[in-house]
Parts: structure tokens; sequence; C-alpha cells
């Protein structure tokens, strides 16, 4: 499973090449939002989007026939930034499965700052 590809090509909303990284029955499942996809309505969800994205893989681990992914999505003016962590199962180099969990970047809650706790990532 080409993982670094299938991340360039979701982050360029890339229609044309998304297809091939799927099993034509894969499911994909947005847990935040509750929603599940087939194939194509995955691929018309990130290519429809509004904008231009850009991002950068974080983490990738990979365990028998899954893989984990931490992606820092962000549009490509920086306005917005968003952390996604991807479950894939994989079967025969293609999609069979992916969870996602996506989630807005943002700043420390004013009650944790208040309580002088912690101290950034980056």
């Amino acid at each position: 499973m080409d993982i670094k590809g299938f991340w360039k090509d979701v982050l360029s909303q890339n229609r044309a090449e998304m297809p091939k990284y799927f099993r034509d029955d894969a499911v994909i499942r947005w847990h935040c939002s509750n929603e599940q996809f087939e194939v194509a309505e995955y691929i018309r969800a990130n290519c429809d989007y509004p904008g231009k994205w850009d991002g950068e893989i974080e983490r990738i681990e990979e365990i028998g026939n899954s893989i984990i992914s931490v992606v820092h999505v962000f549009s490509a003016d920086r306005a917005t930034s968003f952390h996604v962590v991807s479950f894939i199962k994989f079967n025969e180099d293609l999609i069979v499965e992916m969870d996602e969990y996506w989630s807005d970047d943002g700043k420390v809650p004013e009650w944790r700052r208040e309580m002088g706790i912690g101290k950034p990532i980056r």
C-alpha cells in the first residue's frame, strides 16, 4: 500500500487517481461526524470540499495488513488546520476499510492556560 502516494492524491484532491487505492467495495467512516461512505462518495466529499488543501504526514505505523497514519491537513492559505488519524485496512495493496478521526486544530482553552500546565509540542 503506497500510503505516501495516497495522501499526496488526497491532499491535492486528485479525483482521477484516488480510486486506484481502493477496492470497489471499500467502506470509509468519519467517526467524528458519524458518516459512512462508499468509495465514490468519499472521493466526491474529498474532491468537492471547498478550497485547496495541503498537508504533511506526521507519522505512519504499519502493522500486518493495517496502516495507521497521522496527517496535518491545512488550507493552502493556512487559515484552517486539522489533524486526521486514519486506521486503514488493506488487502492486496487496496484499501478495504478506513476509519478516520478528524480534529480541528486550535488554541489551548483558557481554563487550561490559567492552570499554567503543559507546553507547546512545536
